[in-house]
């Protein structure tokens, strides 16, 4: 008995050592074996012990008790003075504010004397492993902070309220009292604070500022206070010595300002307390918070919103030659499956790479269909980028496990994948980093195009021919011909987009989807509205019932899109079509990819809007790929939709450039060299009609059923008494005699008989 009473202390005071963080003498809560860390950091104590006297906030009943405990007793180390860096990415201390009542002509600014006596002797070191931890973002600008999540003293009007204080977050034109850009407290004074609830306790070691998003005003922080709390009520103010240490904010509106706390510091709340802002403006602004989540057992929050992926891809940021070197690995890894070329160069000369996959790269497959993702072609929307690498990883991986869906998807349709159309925008956009580029840096290429709206107008040239009627006698409804204008070396067109152009062009694309990103919709065409005077207006194609199900085959699949509870991103609210909108609807666009796309080539093309971050770190890449992963495959897949064939002569050969038409549909689509045709439908009985210069046309009744796979639906034609003619003359050395020709010959000869 009493070896096992030995036993049972002994196991008893085993587990209270663990169960004290404090008894490794570091200060560390206690981790959660079934939670997924997201980094592992070195132990720090919960508080920098900054204040004259010990500061105990309370913190979650478990190991916060002792932790609580253990923290009263350690003596504080010594602090000495460094001279802080400057932002942005480098930490920039701003002069120290007075009381109230005491301050300067200008607001929140003290004099220069008090500014140099708070510089001498007190400021705090940054702490050594800041940087390196390198703490993701909390989730504002992501929306994986929610609006419960964030509050503030005042506010102007709801469109301005704490909701509204996300990194990044647009106010539209309109900047009206729902969707304005910025929180904006309600008076301009010293007391006016917004917080972030993390609803656990986090370990925060930076804050990211902007000023106010708007085209008519200018609202900026100039300089603020960060305090950190475990109950919202006692707060911890973040020291520099002796005193409250003021974080420099911004110098105008739109550039991110990063400021690195000096220590990092663990709480569950942290508030923001402006201290100056721009003169002739409001205290407005608009942030994103570094910091890691902690463990902890009791808070069953985070499991219910924590999302991880059992796939083994490489989930980070790649630059121009990290893209590079992924392309080729995974050509190696499935080589009889890919293919690496580029269709041009750009503005800097470096190659717009592509990834073909498919079971006979680098030739076309009579009676198989092409289909692309491009993204990039704003640098600055990087998820779209990084989801097409990740793309490429994924196929080449299932194809090679034999997953039936995937094998089917690349022995069946011959994929192409452009992962960066503006590789010069990114590199720029890259230096500047995930949180830190603001809106719109490095969205346009390098001589400063936006490459998705740069490409020739065709809708007004198809649209006069319609209010002329001279459709379709002089102008096709289909492969408009590009202007003479643009073709030009004058014309102000990127080198991107003629490359674009030419590759579109060569390759009989059937389906194809373009990635961008601030948004979480799917937009199909017409992007530009057809009354001159409107900005926005519904404006259809023919082929709209086509493109509206294309579009809700992406979103219905995406984890977001369709979900009724989510937040808006900035200003539009897509819920009402389900992820989906109609472009010109939106905002009219002149020349964009989508409108070319449709109106010059057999493509059908839409704009994917992956995700309300342009840029998101790093830590986010996993959970957007599980959002996107099964829209991606699903809507590669509807490129087998509708209809395909082969229209050939009655010699078996395929005719090129046949034209397909569809009863009811506005719209055609021609062959490809071989003859064979795809044409997008959705479910139903039509009549199709296929014809040839020098062919007599062909009908037939085609029925599209719900199931995945186009319905074959091929073309026989022969030829016209006048081809057969003329076949015959040509053959032996003689022309056919034209009429037309020949009457005008014989009335210029009676006419000079009779002068």
């Amino acid at each position: 008995m009493a070896r096992r009473g030995a036993a049972a202390l002994a196991l008893a005071l085993a587990l209270l050592a663990v169960a004290l963080p404090g008894a490794a003498a570091q200060g560390a809560a206690v981790e959660d074996p079934d939670y997924y860390v997201q980094e592992i950091w070195s132990r720090e104590p919960y508080y920098a012990r900054l204040e004259p006297e010990p500061f105990s906030p309370p913190l979650p009943a478990g190991p916060g008790e002792d932790e609580r405990k253990l923290r009263a007793s350690e003596p504080r180390p010594p602090k000495k003075a460094t001279k802080p860096r400057k932002a942005p990415k480098r930490e920039k201390l701003a002069p120290e504010t007075p009381p109230p009542g005491k301050k300067s002509n200008r607001k929140g600014v003290r004099t220069k004397s008090s500014e140099k006596a708070a510089g001498d002797d007190h400021r705090v070191p940054v702490a050594r492993d800041a940087a390196r931890e390198g703490c993701p973002p909390l989730g504002l600008e992501t929306l994986k902070i929610t609006d419960f999540q964030l509050h503030a003293s005042t506010s102007k009007r709801y469109g301005l309220g704490a909701h509204r204080g996300r990194l990044n977050i647009q106010a539209g034109i309109n900047e009206n009292d729902f969707y304005d850009g910025a929180w904006c407290a309600g008076r301009n004074d010293l007391h006016q604070w917004i917080e972030v609830d993390a609803r656990r306790l986090t370990k925060f070691t930076g804050v990211i500022t902007q000023g106010r998003n708007s085209l008519w005003l200018s609202d900026w922080v100039t300089s603020y206070k960060v305090m950190v709390s475990n109950d919202s009520h006692t707060w911890v103010t973040v020291k520099n010595g002796s005193g409250d240490m003021i974080f420099e904010g911004n110098s105008e509106k739109e550039i991110p300002v990063l400021n690195k706390l000096p220590v990092p510091m663990v709480a569950r709340y942290i508030r923001i307390n402006p201290q100056s802002w721009f003169d002739n403006g409001s205290i407005c602004m608009r942030m994103e918070v570094l910091g890691c989540p902690l463990p902890d057992p009791n808070n069953y929050y985070h499991r219910r919103n924590e999302m991880t992926t059992t796939d083994d891809l490489d989930f980070k940021h790649h630059n121009y030659k990290e893209m590079r070197q992924l392309m080729k690995v995974v050509n190696e890894m499935c080589p009889n499956i890919t293919r690496i070329y580029n269709i041009g160069k750009s503005h800097q000369g470096l190659k717009l790479y592509a990834v073909e996959i498919s079971d006979h790269p680098g030739e076309h497959e009579v009676g198989e269909p092409e289909f692309h993702y491009i993204a990039g072609a704003h640098g600055n929307e990087v998820l779209g980028r990084e989801l097409m690498l990740l793309l490429m990883q994924f196929l080449c991986q299932e194809y090679l496990a034999r997953n039936s869906r995937i094998v089917h998807l690349v022995e069946e349709t011959r994929i192409h994948i452009i992962p960066s159309l503006n590789p010069d925008g990114y590199e720029k956009a890259y230096e500047g980093g995930s949180e830190l580029g603001g809106w719109s840096l490095g969205r346009w290429t390098h001589d400063g195009i936006d490459i998705n709206n740069n490409f020739p107008d065709l809708n007004t040239l198809l649209w006069g021919a319609e209010d002329r009627q001279n459709i379709p006698r002089k102008v096709p409804n289909h492969y408009v011909a590009i202007p003479e204008w643009f073709l030009s070396e004058n014309a102000t067109v990127a080198v991107e987009t003629r490359a674009v152009i030419a590759w579109m062009e060569k390759i009989p694309f059937v389906l194809g989807g373009n990635l961008q990103g601030g948004e979480l919709v799917v937009a199909y065409p017409y992007d530009m509205v057809r009354s001159t005077w409107k900005t926005q207006e519904h404006t259809p194609t023919p082929d709209d019932h086509v493109f509206r199900w294309l579009a809700y085959a992406y979103a219905s699949t995406h984890r977001l899109m369709t979900d009724a509870r989510r937040r808006v991103c900035h200003t539009e609210d897509f819920q009402k079509e389900d992820g989906t909108v109609n472009g010109a609807s939106w905002h009219t666009v002149a020349g964009s990819l989508n409108d070319f796309s449709y109106l010059h080539t057999n493509c059908f093309e839409l704009s994917i809007y992956v995700g309300c971050d342009k840029y998101p770190h790093e830590s986010q890449l996993p959970e957007e790929w599980e959002n996107n992963r099964e829209s991606l495959i699903v809507f590669m897949e509807q490129v087998h939709r509708g209809i395909k064939g082969l229209v050939r002569d009655l010699h078996g050969k395929g005719i090129p450039n046949a034209v397909i038409s569809v009863e009811g549909v506005n719209h055609d689509i021609r062959t490809a060299s071989d003859g064979d045709y795809w044409r997008l439908l959705n479910p139903g009985e039509y009549m199709v009609t296929a014809k040839a210069e020098g062919f007599t046309s062909s009908t037939k009744n085609c029925i599209v059923g719900y199931d995945m796979g186009a319905t074959q639906c091929d073309f026989t034609l022969s030829k016209t008494n006048l081809a057969r003619i003329r076949e015959i003359m040509e053959k032996f050395g003689k022309q056919p005699v034209s009429l037309p020709a020949r009457r005008l010959k014989l009335w210029a000869r009676k006419r000079r008989q009779r002068g």
